[in-house]
C-alpha cells in the first residue's frame, strides 16, 4: 500500500495571455475549477500510474464546504481509500489560485484552509493505516511539525519514506536521515543543501552529493525541460534528458512525475527505469490543462 499524507486543494485556474504587472488589471481567457493540491495530485497519480491492484490511501483534511465534497468525490473516483480524509467543521477547503500564461508557465498562490488542520493527532489516529503501508509519501503544503512527526513514525515502522519538500522551506537536517527518497526540484535542492550561489545551485551533482551527505539515501532532482538527475544509494548517478513535447500547462507535472516514480518503485522496478516511466507520464500531463485532469493513466503512458 502507498499512503500519501498531504494537502487537498481546489484549484481556481485562470488562463491569461501573460502574467500581469503589479497593479495591472488584465483580461483573462478562461476560468476553471479543477481538483488539485500536491498531496491529492500525487495520490491520484499513484492510483492511476501504479501497477493494477496497488492500494493507495490518503491522510488529509478538507472543509465542510462544496469544494470539500467535490475533492472527496474526485479522490474516491480513483479508488483511493478516504477513511482518513477528515472533514473539518467550520473550515474551508484549501484552494490554489493559479494563473497559466500563453507559454504554459504558471503562477500559484495557496490558501491552506483545512490543510492547516492536519495535525499530529490525526497522524496518530491513522497509525494503523501507516502500519499497513509499504511506502509513505509526504510534501510540505501541510504543517511542518505534522510532516516531521509522520516521517519519524513511518521511519520507526520501517516504511519507505518519500519526501517532496515543496513548497521549498527549511527543514531540520536530521530529518533527511529518515528519508529514503528525496524528490525535489533544483531550487528546493539548493535550499536544503544550503548552497546559495548561482554557480553552486547549477551544479546538480554537487547538490545531490550534499543532500546525500546530509542523510538522504536516494536523491531525484527534477529539472523541468532539462530532464531529471538521479543519485542513488547504490552509487548509480545519471542525468536523463526530458522528452520533447508541446506544453500547454505545467501544473501538476511534478506531482505526476512523483506518482509515476513511486508507482514504479512500488512495483520493484530499477530506479532509472522508474524515472523514465515517470518522465513519460509527466510529459503527457503537460499537454493537458489542469492538475488532476492532466494526470494520465498507466495504459496511456508509452515508453
Amino acid at each position: 500500500m502507498i499512503v500519501i499524507i498531504g494537502s487537498v486543494n481546489m484549484d481556481l485556474v485562470l488562463r491569461v495571455p501573460r502574467m500581469p504587472m503589479p497593479g495591472e488589471t488584465l483580461a483573462g481567457d478562461k476560468f476553471m475549477t479543477i481538483p488539485g493540491g500536491k498531496g491529492a495530485n500525487q495520490a491520484v497519480a499513484c492510483a492511476r500510474l501504479a501497477a493494477p491492484g496497488t492500494a493507495v490511501a490518503m491522510v488529509a483534511c478538507v472543509g465542510d464546504d462544496a469544494f470539500g465534497a467535490q475533492m472527496r468525490q474526485s479522490i474516491t473516483a480513483c479508488g483511493i481509500d478516504d477513511r482518513y480524509l477528515d472533514e473539518v467543521a467550520g473550515e474551508a477547503t484549501g484552494i490554489a489560485s493559479i494563473m497559466v500564461d500563453a507559454n504554459a508557465q504558471n503562477s500559484i498562490v495557496i490558501a491552506a484552509g483545512a490543510n492547516g488542520r492536519l495535525d499530529v493527532e490525526r497522524i496518530e489516529r491513522a497509525r494503523a493505516l501507516i502500519e499497513q503501508a509499504s511506502i509513505v509519501l509526504l510534501q510540505l503544503e501541510v504543517p511542518v511539525p505534522t510532516v516531521i512527526h509522520a516521517i519519524e513514525l513511518a521511519h520507526s515502522l520501517g516504511k519507505t519514506v518519500v519526501l517532496n519538500p515543496a513548497p521549498a522551506q527549511a527543514l531540520p537536517r536530521e530529518l533527511l536521515q529518515k528519508v529514503d527518497y528525496l524528490i525535489l526540484n533544483e531550487i528546493e535542492a539548493a535550499m536544503l543543501a544550503e548552497e546559495r550561489s548561482a554557480a553552486q545551485s547549477d551544479d546538480i551533482p554537487l547538490l545531490a552529493a550534499r543532500l546525500h551527505a546530509l542523510g538522504a539515501r536516494n536523491v531525484v532532482v527534477t529539472l523541468g525541460e532539462k530532464g531529471v538527475y538521479g543519485a542513488f544509494a547504490d552509487g548509480q548517478q545519471h542525468h536523463l534528458p526530458a522528452r520533447k513535447v508541446q506544453a500547454v500547462d505545467t501544473t501538476a507535472a511534478g506531482d505526476t512525475f512523483i506518482g509515476g516514480f513511486i508507482g514504479a518503485i512500488a512495483q520493484g522496478r530499477d530506479p532509472f527505469d522508474a524515472i523514465a516511466y515517470a518522465q513519460a507520464a509527466a510529459a503527457l500531463s503537460v499537454t493537458r490543462i489542469g492538475a488532476q485532469t492532466s494526470i494520465p493513466t498507466r495504459d496511456e503512458v508509452v515508453l
